[in-house]
């Protein structure tokens, strides 16, 4: 049976489409997604996102060890700073794609993806069981203890502003403070999976319901609206933002999906990176690039691309941009032609349609 997260019963009496989504009963749409979608784009959404996962490193060690295990460098951090990092098996490819988030000195605080977060605690713990004589830390898997809320939008900032005594607007991005808000206590990162700006509301399960209902009261002069899984996919997708199971995975090693930056070579030994290394060495030969239709068709997840007719890559994520009114995607190609102006075709329904590779983000929010 699905997992269901706090919020379910308020989902249901909205009239939230449900699905099952890594295990977990979400909605994924309330009034439709391109609704949903635009009021993100020119107001603000509310999505419940507490099926993420939560994981807990606190220790003297815990910054050695959050370096260790994942792919950017977490000495960089200050405290209530938060950055994108990955989680690498020995042989370079994704466990995860994770934010880590430094409280204190000795404590940091993972959020990890919702389908994975089992199997992201057991990798982190097998690597400390494995290495914990060089590690004076404890790691806990937190997520029950934590809802979570993303506001996201242009006018997320005025509303947020209503509901806490933080300080939102020095808040830079991908900081976080802790606080109160609508009331209660709550972790606030102005991060986001959206590409505009907007905040992550971490708070206790039994206060979401609560939360919930306050925001969207606050927020409804604003535009804002709840908003669905779809939505959020889409969004993502307009911002050039990676998905597990689609642009990143188990065999996809972040130089080849375009994260480059977020691996630190220099800082150490991390897990992986004698794997990268050896990439490096021998020369990447494929990468993750974008693509808008030319002609009229959808670039559907899992379709085939062509170079000068010969299968030569596949679409990791494609749909039409709400925001753009074109149809976009990204795929992985050879990396010789992983760049923008290369004109390739989508097989749609066992017909090449023309696309071309483009930039990414394909929508870029104002700062």
């Amino acid at each position: 049976m699905p997992k269901r997260t706090p919020l379910y019963e308020v989902h249901r009496g909205a009239g939230a489409k449900m699905i099952d989504f890594g295990g977990w009963e979400m909605p994924v749409q309330y009034s439709s997604l391109v609704d949903e979608h635009l009021a993100v784009r020119t107001a603000a959404g509310l999505f419940d996102v507490s099926h993420m996962g939560e994981i807990e490193v606190r220790g003297r060690d815990a910054g050695r060890f959050v370096n260790y295990v994942a792919t950017n460098d977490a000495t960089r951090l200050q405290c209530g700073q938060a950055q994108y990092s990955g989680l690498l098996y020995e042989h370079g490819g994704f466990v995860d794609d994770i934010l880590v988030h430094k409280v204190l000195d000795d404590s940091y605080f993972l959020c990890v993806n919702a389908a994975n977060q089992e199997k992201d605690f057991a990798h982190i713990h097998a690597v400390h069981s494995q290495a914990g004589h060089k590690f004076d830390c404890d790691v806990e898997f937190a997520g029950p203890r934590y809802a979570q809320l993303a506001l996201q939008g242009p006018r997320a900032p005025d509303i947020g502003l209503l509901l806490t005594d933080a300080s939102l607007n020095e808040l830079k991005y991908y900081r976080f403070v802790d606080g109160v808000f609508a009331g209660v206590p709550a972790r606030i990162a102005r991060t986001g999976y959206t590409g505009e700006d907007g905040f992550e509301i971490y708070v206790a399960p039994g206060d979401a319901v609560a939360v919930w209902k306050t925001i969207v009261l606050a927020g409804a002069p604003f535009g804002l609206k709840p908003c669905g899984l779809g939505a959020r996919n889409t969004l993502r997708l307009e911002s050039g933002m990676a998905l597990y199971g689609h642009e990143i995975g188990p065999s996809i090693t972040p130089f080849e999906a375009d994260l480059a930056w977020t691996v630190k070579m220099e800082k150490g030994d991390f897990i992986g990176r004698a794997a990268l290394r050896n990439q490096l060495d021998r020369g990447i030969t494929r990468k993750l690039v974008g693509f808008e239709m030319v002609e009229r068709g959808i670039g559907r997840d899992g379709y085939e691309v062509l170079l000068d007719g010969k299968p030569a890559g596949w679409v990791t994520s494609g749909s039409p941009a709400p925001a753009l009114n074109r149809n976009i995607g990204l795929c992985y190609l050879p990396i010789d032609y992983a760049k923008p102006g290369v004109k390739i075709e989508i097989v749609v329904r066992n017909q090449p349609v023309e696309a071309v590779t483009v930039t990414t983000p394909f929508h870029g929010r104002k700062s």
